[in-house]
């Protein structure tokens, strides 16, 4: 009798690490693939802030044009806006686009506060269109970075907690950069009028 029942248990044994394993290929599965699809999802927010950046980067020429009819003598403020533009030009890690947004972004307000010395330049109906539509696109910017944020956030949940880290240090899943405003963005505008 006791010879019947060894092959029993063994055979009882096998279907037990055969749907362990089992278990585990499914597992490793559905977490790989969810990786996959969190990945994509930053990629793709990733993708929106950049297509709003370049909105914003062609924009800003047509708007630097219009003010400059209006104030010849502020060099500086339009060097930087050029300055502002090669960087996002040349910026291709997730820190230096940010960099160059917070470049931008600081530029593009010092533009704006030149802009309240010239009343006649607020009232021109092609500095009213560009600035509404530059106005709609930093809408679209900060929403961007949010979404983007929130899918890194989730990603990186999911490459860290257990058992994800386990399968994510596998399949080669690291976790991604945030969006982070430097620190001139930040700070509270001061605009002076001399």
């Amino acid at each position: 009798m006791a010879d019947l029942l060894i092959p029993a248990l063994g055979g009882g044994c096998l279907v037990l690490v055969g749907l362990g394993v089992l278990v585990l290929l499914v597992a490793a599965v559905v977490l790989y693939n969810s990786f996959i699809v969190k990945r994509n999802r930053v990629k793709t927010a990733w993708a929106q802030i950049d297509v709003q950046l370049k909105k914003r980067f062609d924009l800003v020429p047509n708007l630097v044009e219009t003010v400059k009819g209006y104030a010849k003598h502020e060099k500086t403020v339009f060097e930087n806006v050029t300055k502002a533009r090669s960087a996002m030009l040349g910026a291709k890690t997730t820190k230096d686009i940010a960099a160059a947004d917070n470049m931008m972004s600081s530029a593009l307000k010092s533009l704006f506060a030149v802009a309240e010395a010239y009343p006649e330049l607020k009232a021109s109906e092609n500095f009213k269109q560009l600035q509404l539509d530059l106005n709609d696109i930093e809408s679209k910017i900060a929403y961007s970075r949010q979404f983007y944020n929130d899918s890194v956030y989730a990603y990186n949940n999911a490459v860290m907690q257990f058992p994800g880290n386990l399968f994510a240090g596998i399949f080669k899943f690291g976790q991604e950069e945030f969006f982070r405003a430097e620190g001139a963005e930040r700070a509270n505008v001061k605009v002076k009028f001399e």
